[in-house]
């Protein structure tokens, strides 16, 4: 089989170990058969080049969804291929890193194993930042997902990238007439350990704060075109927070509020509750006075009397949607592209420091849609006292599993800070998950606006993955590196 095709089936194997389905947990199985695929190429011209055809297979599959939202919006499906070979072509560049510092097969094979955590860690960072396709997700089914407490879903992905090397590296001894036994042996001792670990995990105990929970259904085309008026939306999501259990906190999906202005006193809000909120910041900026007003995307909790009592920001913008990066270059393409559509090019500004909100007296680390793939945000919220999690989205951009996808990042949030999450969503899935990532509530299909009273507890204390962040992973990575790197035996 030609190697172009042989990475595009390799890649689509490992994609489908990735969506959200039971035999997820197996996917250092492909990820066995890829390394050495890789590591085998004679240059490191050629791993790259088998390295982009295995990124573009496992992107394209698991993230097909990217171009049902491209033909509904721009009806130009075809261009989520650019951000498929854009993929490709990082995981690439880490092959041809990997493998030319690399003299020995099972050396590149430990090498290619360690790099792949390391581009993980990197797609969390910069203006480009897209982690959506994180083998650490892929343990979601097992127990073994625990140790997100401890190193994130990076260790994770450690787990899973450790695994491959191992029974990859016995397989590449033993066609040497070798019989390795030291890494399926330790392969084996780190699942058992995380299995180990994960069943003796506990639920937390704390007080319980009824919550109403919205799961809405409105047409996010039709709203960002104008035809949905933001006052329908109101009118309705208020109607169902009505007559709601005594002492409960209402909360709405993401951008469920819109001002023309900063946030302000909303007398019909049936507070108390915490919702999202977008409109036009007319605060001027001290360094830029002339600044045009600047649109916001925040989170806000709102008192009995619709005033509002705490506010934080939406802290990762969306790339090229709510932030079309290298503007000062490339706005006048984007202002070219983007006119004839009849779109402008978003003015937001990302949070730099989320702050948890306050309300009679709980701290609510509230984060918006996008921010729950990013671990360092509930990270922060949690580290600043926050005692439950809440998400307000809008999953009506996604199509097929891209909303489960989305859904299960956030349960490994509640994992990573031991915190319960809340959930409030504009058609996708709503409702609560405890501080072990498991679904105590939800909702998530239907055509009309559905509630969930729920009733999470309120948590304290930090894990270690909050104290410390992605170090235990980076490290392990880093490790399997300069294992790979000092291998000596004959090369092939």
């Amino acid at each position: 089989m030609p190697t172009p095709a042989t990475g595009l089936l390799l890649g689509l194997l490992l994609a489908a170990c990735g969506l959200p389905l039971p035999w997820s947990w197996a996917a250092f199985i492909p990820l066995a058969l890829i390394l050495p695929f890789i590591a085998a190429a004679a240059t490191p011209k050629q791993a790259a080049g088998r390295a982009f055809w295995v990124g573009f297979g496992y992107f394209g599959l698991h993230l097909w969804w990217l171009g049902a939202f491209l033909h509904q919006l721009l009806g130009a499906a075809p261009l989520v291929l650019v951000l498929f070979a854009l993929e490709g072509a990082f995981l690439a560049v880490a092959a041809f890193l990997a493998t030319s510092v690399t003299r020995t097969r099972t050396g590149r094979i430990w090498t290619l194993a360690g790099a792949w955590v390391i581009l993980e860690w990197l797609r969390f960072l910069g203006p480009l930042a897209f982690p959506w396709p994180t083998l650490g997700y892929t343990l979601l089914p097992t127990p073994a997902i625990q140790i997100a407490d401890l190193g994130g879903v990076l260790l994770g992905s450690v787990l899973v990238t450790f695994t491959a090397a191992s029974l990859a590296h016995a397989w590449a001894e033993g066609q040497q007439g070798r019989r390795p036994l030291a890494p399926a042996l330790l392969a084996a001792v780190a699942w058992a350990a995380a299995l180990g670990y994960g069943l003796t995990r506990t639920p937390g105990t704390g007080p319980e704060q009824p919550m109403r929970v919205m799961r809405v259904t409105f047409d996010s085309f039709a709203r960002a075109s104008g035809a949905l008026t933001p006052d329908e939306q109101f009118a309705q999501t208020r109607a169902a927070s009505l007559d709601r259990p005594a002492g409960s906190v209402v909360v709405w999906s993401e951008t469920a509020i819109t001002y023309p202005g900063p946030p302000d006193t909303r007398a019909d809000f049936p507070g108390p509750g915490i919702s999202g909120a977008g409109g036009y910041d007319f605060r001027t900026d001290p360094a830029h006075p002339l600044a045009e007003p600047r649109e916001y995307n925040t989170a806000v909790t709102l008192d009995a009397a619709g005033r509002i009592v705490s506010r934080s920001d939406k802290t990762k913008l969306v790339p090229f949607g709510e932030e079309f990066p290298f503007q000062p270059v490339l706005g006048p393409i984007y202002r070219m592209i983007l006119t004839p559509l009849g779109f402008a090019v978003p003015n937001l500004r990302p949070n730099a420091q989320p702050t948890p909100l306050s309300l009679n007296g709980v701290l609510y680390g509230a984060y918006i849609c996008y921010d729950s793939v990013f671990p360092r945000v509930a990270r922060a919220l949690a580290g600043q006292g926050a005692q439950v999690l809440v998400n307000p989205s809008n999953d009506g951009w996604y199509k097929g599993w891209g909303v489960q996808q989305h859904f299960n990042m956030g349960r490994v949030r509640a994992i990573e800070t031991r915190r319960w999450l809340v959930r409030s969503v504009n058609n996708g899935v709503a409702g609560a998950v405890n501080d072990l990532g498991q679904p105590v509530q939800l909702v998530q299909s239907g055509e009309q606006l559905q509630t969930l009273d729920v009733r999470p507890r309120l948590l304290s204390g930090t894990t270690l993955y909050v104290r410390v962040g992605d170090w235990p992973a980076l490290v392990l990575a880093l490790g399997m590196i300069g294992f790979g790197v000092t291998r000596r035996e004959r090369m092939f």
